[in-house]
């Protein structure tokens, strides 16, 4: 399926968050997420499902003032 990540279109497998995240390299990566606007727990992420369209956004802490 197609979705949007931060901005650009992928093709994923994945059916959940988590799985796309993993097929997407940041699977152990530490993260926030939102999926389509709405931001997604990462205790949550297991159990959201990605549909095709969906716009995903990854955002990794920065450090630093």
């Amino acid at each position: 399926m197609k979705i949007d990540v931060n901005g650009t279109a992928h093709e994923v497998t994945a059916t959940t968050l988590e799985a796309a995240l993993q097929e997407l390299g940041w699977g152990e990566a530490r993260v926030a997420t939102a999926l389509n606007g709405d931001f997604v727990a990462k205790s949550a992420r297991a159990q959201t499902p990605l549909r095709d369209g969906d716009r995903l956004e990854v955002l990794a802490p920065m450090q630093g003032g």
